[in-house]
């Protein structure tokens, strides 16, 4: 059921800030016309009981089923749309071969638009089922199926920000796939932000264009420096990688003497809005940039297990204020499940605080008290944390916020997670979720108050 211009009567959890989880139980939450929150009415308030009685006299009360509870919405910051035919295969290779390989022949593909029908539409899809009701897309260097992207993602109701992704260098990129200039990359990326801001669809913005300079080894000098000045005049959202590997690391410290993070600063592509995916190398210099331009971090677990060579220092990051969200970086992290991600969230940072070399001493290889983080973290930038990342308001329950959320059934006969009575209570429903519930467990999906699955 649509819930706009409803109230929805619902137990459920999100977290305001970090390390705070608020517990909703039988809440009202009306929802508007335009599909935001309006209001917010607890159990034993003055007027909770008038609120509820009037809704259900009017039919405008949905009440959700017990052992129902409501989340806020997933908030993916990585996703390599055209990558999805590849998930879960070509991880045995480090990163610069992988791409080489196996990626950019696969994105090369979708220069055929009923091979970017097909796969952008399962996509956008299967990660509405997961529950992710935003993502911040990297397209293709095509056009057409950049605008196929854009297209879907308005009929389906997702949510999103979506770059034509901008690669000129000839040293790096392959001659089949490849922007022919640093004008194609930065004209080419100036044509998607016009089509997305004035795509008749797209009145109320659900969907926002991105500048995305794939990383720093894919473009030229004058690309870089094009795209970020394109960035200041239109005020885009920014996204590309940052850092990633040793190789991805090592090539900007080559090649300018500096690290991606100083040189992405010099170029103008860090500021409020930019997102820059994995950031494991970072300096202490470049996390106090990142901080002081309020730029994000789009933290990759699964994936960087694979390609990074490193584990992000989530909790250090945290601690020191910068803007954290979680993303599965689909390909390279081999599931498209928000959930998932954040249990590997939790994982690495358990492995990073205990270390893994068992030929040291406990007391040398542990960083414990420095590096751990629990699933109340996981959850918090699998949620609020991308909102604040974004710089939109989604991500948890509070009025003038969209309504994007989803319903966790722990009653779902092939879901894979269980309740026992007198076992579990308050915050520790939510552990249980995030450790055990899938996407058979997730019922249904509302972007902006509409139900999209």
């Amino acid at each position: 059921m649509d819930l706009r211009n409803k109230t929805l009567c619902a137990s459920g959890f999100h977290a305001p800030e970090r390390g705070l989880i608020d517990v909703l139980e039988d809440v009202l939450i009306d929802i508007g016309a335009d599909g935001t929150i309006k209001a917010i009415h607890r159990p034993g308030e003055p007027n909770y009981r008038s609120i509820r009685e009037a809704r259900e006299e009017t039919g405008e009360l949905v009440v959700l089923p017990s052992g129902s509870y409501l989340l806020p919405g997933f908030v993916d910051l990585h996703v390599h749309a055209p990558q999805y035919p590849q998930l879960g295969g070509a991880l045995d290779v480090p990163l610069e071969v992988w791409l080489q390989k196996y990626t950019f022949p696969l994105e090369a593909r979708y220069e055929d638009l009923a091979f970017a029908q097909r796969s952008y539409r399962l996509l956008v899809d299967d990660l509405l089922a997961n529950g992710t009701t935003t993502a911040l897309y990297f397209a293709t260097i095509h056009q057409e199926a950049t605008r196929v992207l854009v297209d879907i993602c308005l009929e389906r109701g997702q949510r999103a920000l979506i770059g034509k992704v901008a690669m000129d260098n000839e040293d790096e990129c392959p001659p089949y796939y490849r922007d022919s200039s640093a004008k194609a990359a930065i004209d080419g990326t100036r044509a998607i932000i016009d089509y997305i801001r004035f795509h008749p669809e797209n009145g109320d913005g659900r969907v926002h264009p991105v500048v995305t300079p794939r990383f720093i080894p894919s473009c030229t000098d004058a690309a870089l420096k094009g795209l970020g000045a394109l960035a200041q005049e239109c005020g885009c959202h920014v996204q590309t990688h940052c850092s990633e590997s040793d190789w991805a690391h090592g090539y900007a410290l080559a090649r300018f003497g500096a690290t991606d993070t100083e040189m992405l600063d010099r170029f103008g592509l860090l500021g409020r809005r930019s997102v820059l995916a994995h950031s494991n190398f970072l300096t202490a210099s470049d996390m106090e940039r990142i901080r002081v331009r309020e730029a994000a971090i789009a933290h990759c677990p699964l994936s960087n297990a694979y390609f990074a060579n490193a584990v992000f220092p989530l909790r250090q990051a945290l601690e020191k204020g910068l803007h954290v969200g979680l993303g599965t970086d689909i390909s390279g992290g081999p599931s498209a499940s928000m959930l998932e991600n954040s249990r590997a969230a939790v994982l690495v940072s358990r492995m990073l605080a205990s270390g893994v070399d068992p030929a040291l001493p406990p007391a040398e290889r542990s960083t414990a008290g420095v590096a751990q983080i629990d699933f109340r973290d996981a959850f918090y930038i699998a949620t609020t944390g991308g909102g604040i990342a974004l710089d939109l308001p989604v991500g948890q329950f509070q009025p003038g916020y969209a309504f994007d959320a989803i319903v966790i059934d722990t009653t779902a006969e092939k879901g894979s997670m269980r309740l026992f009575d007198q076992v579990e209570a308050d915050d520790q429903i939510l552990q249980k979720i995030i450790y055990t519930a899938s996407k058979a467990n997730i019922a249904t999906t509302w972007v902006g108050g509409l139900k999209v699955h």
